[in-house]
């Protein structure tokens, strides 16, 4: 998703000086630079949140290993 944006903020920018508009680039790269930020900082949250998850096995898979025919 964050490639995404990334592209389609590329891409408005192309197509807004293309047409006469001038961006002064420092916006564009604070853009890029606060959401790499926010996507590390939510990286850490969530391998911080994380648990092992304990998986059990379903009834299908215990029949076939009782009976193996």
């Amino acid at each position: 998703m964050l490639a995404l944006s990334f592209l389609i903020l590329v891409g408005v920018t192309l197509v807004a000086e293309g047409a006469g508009f001038e961006f002064p680039k420092g916006y564009i790269y604070f853009a890029m630079a606060f959401s790499v930020s926010v996507e590390l900082l939510n990286l850490r949250m969530r391998k911080k949140e994380t648990k092992p998850l304990h998986l059990h096995k379903s009834a299908a898979i215990e029949s076939v290993e009782e009976h193996p025919n």
